[in-house]
């Protein structure tokens, strides 16, 4: 795996962890009793937003470090993953030009 594909790898999990934990305890401007006028009283009152982002940032590492021993390890090869033949180098082209 190189740079780009762990940058990759990290980015798509940080995002996937973020948008689980940020639906995660909102306390709603109604359950506050302070809701703003022009918006609804299930907007957020405090979204805790920095909170969500670090708890987000620590879970993404954890499950990242995982993922990337699992890839470097080796444990599962392309052959593993090819239930049917077809990533096979030794398979080679199917075309064949059409006969007369």
């Amino acid at each position: 795996m190189n740079i780009t594909a762990a940058i990759v790898l990290f980015t798509v999990i940080w995002f996937m962890v973020f948008f689980v934990v940020l639906p995660l305890r909102p306390r709603t401007q109604g359950e506050a009793g302070d809701v703003v006028p022009g918006t609804h009283s299930s907007a957020p009152a405090d979204p805790q937003i920095g909170h969500k982002v670090r708890l987000t940032t620590l879970w993404a590492v954890g499950i990242f470090a995982v993922i990337a021993a699992v890839i470097l390890s080796g444990v599962f090869s392309v052959r593993d993953l090819d239930l049917f033949g077809r990533m096979s180098p030794e398979r080679g082209p199917t075309l064949t030009a059409p006969s007369d």
